[in-house]
């Protein structure tokens, strides 16, 4: 009887799975438990909140649009965000930005940069060396 129960409880919550996720570039593996029925989309903006409060480096931002999961049984196909993290077998997993991301996020930093305040970034470079050399 106390077997059945058990059973019944975890078929409405669903199997729980310990993954572990590497993400390119940072130093170790991030873990967590996520449903098996949870989407790709979310267990990657599950791992980049974790990867923020962890104050890992590099910095990747938020948008999840901006990489991809891979399996190891998939080879180098990336994951879609609609699967489910459980359909493949599997508990270990690569992140990596997209393609052509890192250009899109430079352009976007150069167009702030030139944006922000009354001028260039030359006038605000040259202003903050008038600023330090006239303090000695």
């Amino acid at each position: 009887m106390f077997l059945s129960k058990q059973k019944k409880s975890q078929g409405d919550k669903g199997n729980r799975l310990l993954v572990s996720v590497t993400v390119m570039g940072s130093a170790g593996p991030i873990r967590f438990v996520v449903n098996e029925k949870e989407l790709v989309g979310n267990v990657i903006d599950t791992v980049l909140k974790c990867y923020a409060r962890e104050g890992r480096l590099p910095i990747l931002g938020s948008k999840i649009d901006h990489f991809v999961l891979y399996s190891p049984i998939a080879g180098t196909e990336a994951l879609s965000p609609w699967d489910t993290i459980g359909s493949f077998g599997v508990r270990n997993f690569m992140m990596c930005k997209k393609p052509g991301v890192d250009k899109e996020l430079e352009q976007d930093a150069t167009a702030t940069i030139t944006r922000k305040g009354s001028g260039s970034w030359k006038a605000w470079f040259n202003k903050s060396l008038n600023l330090k050399i006239s303090s000695h």
